[in-house]
């Protein structure tokens, strides 16, 4: 993107950005890359770098791990292994092999579920591949402290072999040396050390003549000396040429590794790059964290329609400082390119006005922006934005006259692809004359189709935004009683400056104040107070909606509940009709059942029994006992009109009732757990379990 001024990235903080995502990048690459962010103008880049910060931002909300968590910078060792004839020590060889041990987690991370779900992530592999012989051949070599292992060659491992010997005997042979001069009294402290890479002893300092040997140095204090003794000089020298010997072939087994290496040197500074790059990525995504950075669609046209946006570095501080963030919400497009926005001084509107810049440039950054997902963004070629007093020293030139000349400069550069800004514009002259040209600049900037946000107190700008096609108002609410800015955008009106109502509320002399409106022009100040009077109608209005549709919202939630209470119970009571059908399915399916057997084994008995009669008669018992219990439930319902259960202990006199065929009798006399009772003229004996007391209803009148 072509940015104008150059500063343009300054004055909308676009490096605090960057430097904000430097903070997040563990590797160099990242952070060199952070540092240099670039604002791309093709959509297919600006589609692929938010899809993956989106990618593993939705990583870090769902804490799925991804193997990128060991940063490497090993840009130096990389140019080295480039290098003919360069050597890596071990230390650097295992950083290599780090490198690609870390490169084999993340192809094995994308298994075909996940190249599919990450399909942006898995895009920073696409062009390389994973090569196992790298860290097999590091591992053949070093051990895992960097270190040369013996079997790394045949002439090391026979090296290291005599070295273990020749400092096993050099060690007895200091043993009984120390042994003997202890003996004799002419130890140190310290008794032995090493000095220039040889094992010596460390005698007083009267002694040193007296032990026969090489003197190699003595104490700060003079009070010890150092003695390579007699005895041990040869073993020495021995040690020293073997680990002479150990240290050459070392280097030349290293050299020998590096050159078989420096076959994928290419390949290695891929994968360097991988790993910075999954570093970037990761950076946004935590950047997008912290500002509640989300995806918006992206299209290739020059289009704003922004849903609740945050200035991001607003919202940090706020968030710090524990303060709610205002939201900005706007749309620009081709029936409406420029939004010329009024309100009174520290309401907002340069805030706004750097909002959206701030975050046309991050978005076409490839970051993550903090509006809502439904927001839409285009993409434009250049960004021109006059914010704040430029006056310049250095060419003598007027507020006014560097307004006029960076104002030039958009009305011949701009284009549909052109996003402007313009703070306070014609500013700095005459109130008329600068308005007359405030309003020619606008509708030069309309012809060339650019989209832009200009800031103004002029009331000239205000009438023509209303109507001129293209051009539209908007303004910064302000609350007039309390004498505070609310820092919202309205869109669709111009706003008051509400110079009298704050000078009121500062307590300015009302002499002074009347005197003033005297020299306004009177259209003028009706004008501004029919604005200041419309806006709070419209807050009051916006006030009424807000409280309207919550009482919506709430109807809507109670006719829900309301539903879902009428369809539980709907639901309630076809189940119990179902249980009721079933139950009698069920009986019916039991008692046909019963009867087929019956049937059965009454065709088994004809067979059998010679007097038929007798058959004939349990069939008949059979087929008709239906009629029967209708008969004995039609006597129930006679009984049950005229006398009611009560209950308790039977007594001789007592009214009972039989419980099997519901006969009603008197209790003649107690026979220990029967009774006899007097049915009609009858008396018979019941068990007492099988009558309950009963009491004649009186009849109701």
């Amino acid at each position: 993107m072509k940015l104008y001024p150059e500063s343009a990235y300054l004055q909308l903080e676009f490096d605090k950005i960057k430097s904000l995502l430097a903070e997040q990048c563990q590797a160099e690459y990242a952070r060199n890359k952070a540092q240099q962010l670039r604002i791309h103008t093709k959509k297919e880049f600006i589609d692929t770098e938010l899809k993956q910060s989106h990618e593993y931002s939705q990583l870090l909300k769902n804490s799925i791990y991804f193997p990128n968590d060991y940063i490497l910078n090993l840009s130096d060792e990389l140019k080295l292994l480039g290098i003919p004839g360069a050597v890596l020590g071990g230390e650097q060889l295992m950083q290599v092999r780090k490198l690609a041990e870390s490169i084999e987690r993340i192809f094995r991370w994308f298994d075909n579920e996940r190249r599919i779900a990450y399909e942006a992530l898995v895009k920073i592999i696409a062009g390389t591949y994973y090569e196992k012989a790298i860290a097999e051949m590091i591992n053949e070599v070093l051990d895992d402290d960097a270190q040369v292992k013996d079997n790394a060659s045949e002439t090391l491992k026979d090296i290291r072999i005599n070295l273990y010997r020749k400092r096993n005997e050099l060690r007895r042979v200091f043993e009984r040396i120390i042994a003997r001069l202890n003996k004799q009294g002419y130890l140190a402290d310290i008794e032995e050390s090493f000095m220039s890479g040889r094992r010596v002893v460390a005698v007083f300092a009267e002694q040193k003549r007296t032990v026969k040997g090489i003197l190699h140095g003595e104490s700060d204090s003079r009070k010890t000396a150092f003695v390579e003794p007699e005895e041990t000089i040869e073993l020495n020298n021995q040690v020293y040429e073997l680990e002479n010997d150990e240290r050459k072939e070392v280097y030349r087994i290293l050299r020998e590794l590096t050159a078989k290496l420096s076959v994928y040197a290419s390949l290695l500074t891929a994968y360097h790059t991988v790993v910075g790059e999954y570093d970037f990525i990761r950076a946004k995504a935590k950047l997008a964290a912290d500002i509640k950075g989300e995806y918006p669609s992206v299209t290739d046209k020059a289009h704003i329609h922004l849903v609740q946006a945050y200035h991001p570095l607003l919202y940090l501080y706020n968030q710090k400082a524990n303060k709610p963030t205002i939201p900005v919400s706007v749309t620009l497009d081709e029936s409406k390119r420029i939004l010329v926005i009024s309100g009174p001084n520290a309401g907002g509107k340069t805030v706004t006005l750097k909002t959206i810049g701030l975050l046309q440039m991050m978005l076409q950054s490839g970051l993550l922006v903090p509006v809502h997902p439904s927001s839409q963004f285009g993409i434009f070629r250049q960004l021109m934005i006059h914010i704040g007093d430029t006056q310049s020293l250095e060419f003598e030139l007027s507020t006014y006259s560097s307004h006029l000349i960076h104002m030039k400069y958009f009305m011949e550069n701009a284009n549909g692809k052109t996003l402007f800004f313009i703070d306070e514009l014609g500013s700095g002259s005459d109130p008329n004359l600068g308005g007359a040209f405030a309003e020619v600049i606008l509708q030069e900037l309309a012809r060339k189709h650019a989209l832009g946000i200009v800031t103004t107190h002029y009331l000239n700008l205000k009438v023509m935004a209303g109507k001129t096609p293209g051009i539209i108002n908007g303004a910064m609410a302000f609350d007039e009683q309390h004498l505070q800015p609310l820092y919202k955008l309205i869109v669709g009106k111009p706003g008051s400056s509400y110079t009298f109502s704050i000078a009121e509320r500062i307590g300015l002399d009302k002499g002074l104040i009347q005197r003033a409106r005297d020299l306004v022009d009177q259209d003028q100040y009706r004008l501004d107070k029919l604005l200041n009077r419309t806006e709070q109608d419209l807050r009051d209005l916006e006030k009424k909606e807000k409280e309207l549709q919550q009482q919506v919202r709430e109807n809507e939630r109670l006719r829900k509940e309301m539903e879902q209470v009428l369809n539980k119970e709907k639901h309630q009571q076809q189940l119990q009709l179902l249980k009721e059908q079933n139950r009698v399915s069920e009986e019916r399916i039991a008692y046909l059942k019963d009867m087929e057997r019956k049937l059965k084994q009454l065709l088994i008995e004809w067979r059998k029994e010679e007097d038929k009669n007798k058959v004939i008669r349990q069939m008949h018992t059979l087929l008709f006992k239906k009629n029967e219990q209708k008969a004995v439930s039609k006597m129930q319902q006679k009984i049950d009109s005229k006398f009611a259960e009560v209950g308790g202990e039977i007594k001789v006199g007592d009214k009972v009732k039989m419980k099997q065929n519901h006969q009603v009798g008197e209790v003649m006399e107690m026979r220990g757990k029967r009774a006899v009772v007097k049915i009609g003229l009858l008396p018979m004996q019941v068990e007492v379990k099988d009558l309950v007391v009963v009491k004649e209803k009186l009849n109701e009148k």
